[in-house]
């Protein structure tokens, strides 16, 4: 350290304080912590130093311990440095299986907590309002839609009504949807495993960085046979195509997982200097690569084939849909989808509360937690907004639903992509240019799995409430 004066002290002290807890039962005792502190310290002693002199200012026999008033030590071109440490060990409640808890608190509780419930009261609004949408006005609609006598009659009417023979018609570039859909649940069910793993215990903070990337990644080579499956399901089940399509399975299979290779092979070999840096990038991406190709793309494969070939067709659907695609009439500024495809995804991001806390943590090497609620909050956000612009679109007669639920829920990633650019430019130091580099990689990469998460929960949601709402119509 350095004063004022421009004189430079150092700390030549540790003081070491070990915690304990002590097992009753078994008569046992384990280290459940430890804590250290730096002092500077002017050390004193009679006559020459030698080993058996003894330090006044630090003597066990005399229970003399350092303390933060004593005279520092002054670093000098003369003067001699003393380094000296003590032990201290201290019996603790803290049991073994809760030793790591100590790195899970933070300074900003309060903060913390009050953005966690200004969260969950967005939330209970927006389920208010799909509450009232559900059982209020489609309860009216619907019962006065199932009083008319003729067709006639039903054709004079306006709203979401109207659409019933279009609304279930296949999207343009269905197959473009059904394998980002497919690659959204296969991310969503390596997220959710994961979670479980940290919730029972089986990943803890004791684990290394490395043991938690090694077991995501393996988690998401076995779930590769989710992804087919509802790759499938969606393209051939739910949207009629009738033929095998070999270019749906190996685009599910290989564009994100592929797509993330490069980029990590790119940014890991501004970084390889040297034989050894190679031989450690080399061996890395061969693992990651045989991953791929031996165990995640079979799987997805296996999914496809099997959901094709196995499983029967889903039950019709209660309407008809018609060969002449009904005309959409001219849509207000405020309807448009670019408008409400940016605004639907503004919502989601906000009610991440945890984002800035998540990259402030990155940044210092702290542990961020709470990834359960964060990504629950998250679901059912997606989810109710995406809900709620699709009533209000298809009471505009627009059954254009598909796209534009899938690019609703997923644009909260281009906010997050945005924020996270703007924290890169005011927060952290990074003044070189391949920390930079890797900054935005790993950036992209989170950005675009965001995408396809939140987006196959925002179709889900729309094919739930659609399903739902025209199952209920007595007329088609």
């Amino acid at each position: 350290m350095q004063t004022t004066n421009e004189k430079y002290y150092i700390n030549n002290h540790l003081s070491f304080i070990v915690s304990f807890h002590q097992n009753l039962e078994t008569h046992s005792a384990r280290v459940v912590g430890f804590e250290v502190k730096a002092f500077s310290i002017n050390h004193e002693y009679d006559d020459q130093w030698g080993y058996i002199n003894r330090l006044s200012t630090c003597d066990p026999r005399a229970k003399r311990s350092v303390t933060g008033f004593d005279p520092p030590q002054e670093v000098d071109d003369q003067e001699e440095v003393i380094f000296t440490y003590d032990v201290e060990f201290r019996e603790s409640d803290i049991k073994w299986a809760s030793r790591w808890d100590t790195y899970l608190l933070t300074a900003d509780d309060q903060i913390h907590w009050f953005s966690t419930v200004n969260s969950l009261m967005i939330v209970l609004s927006i389920s208010g309002m799909v509450a009232m949408i559900m059982l209020r006005t489609l309860h009216r609609d619907i019962f006065e839609y199932d009083q008319l006598d003729n067709l006639e009659e039903a054709q004079e009417q306006t709203g979401w009504k109207l659409v019933h023979m279009d609304v279930f018609r296949p999207p343009v570039n269905s197959q473009l949807l059904c394998v980002l859909v497919g690659t959204g649940v296969h991310l969503l069910a390596t997220i959710l495993i994961t979670i479980i793993f940290m919730v029972s215990g089986i990943l803890s903070p004791s684990n290394l960085l490395d043991e938690y990337i090694f077991v995501t990644v393996v988690v998401w080579a076995l779930t590769g046979i989710f992804g087919g499956w509802a790759m499938a399901r969606l393209l051939y089940k739910t949207f009629g195509e009738s033929e095998w399509n070999m270019k749906a399975s190996l685009t599910t299979a290989f564009v994100f997982p592929g797509t993330v290779f490069c980029i990590l092979y790119v940014l890991y070999s501004l970084t390889s200097s040297g034989e050894s840096w190679r031989a450690v990038l080399y061996d890395s991406m061969v693992s990651l690569l045989l991953l791929l190709l031996v165990i995640s793309a079979p799987l997805v494969f296996m999914g496809s084939y099997i959901c094709f070939t196995f499983i029967g067709p889903e039950t019709k659907e209660t309407v008809k849909t018609s060969k002449i695609p009904r005309e959409i009439p001219e849509q207000s500024w405020y309807m448009s989808p670019i408008f409400t495809i940016m605004v639907g995804g503004i919502i989601p991001f906000v009610v991440v509360f945890e984002l800035s806390s998540m990259l402030t943590s990155i940044d210092l090497h702290h542990f961020c937690y709470m990834f359960g609620m964060v990504f629950v909050i998250l679901i059912i956000t997606c989810a109710e907004v995406t809900i709620v612009l699709c009533y209000f679109q298809l009471c505009r007669e627009d059954y254009r639903w598909c796209w534009r639920s899938y690019l609703t829920a997923g644009s909260s990633a281009f906010y997050v992509f945005i924020y996270a650019t703007f924290y890169f430019f005011t927060e952290p130091n990074i003044t070189e240019l391949v920390p930079g580099v890797f900054y935005f990689g790993y950036l992209l990469i989170a950005s675009s799995a965001l995408f396809m998460l939140t987006g196959t929960i925002g179709f889900y949601a729309c094919l739930w409430f659609i399903r739902r709402i025209y199952a209920s119509l007595a007329i088609v």
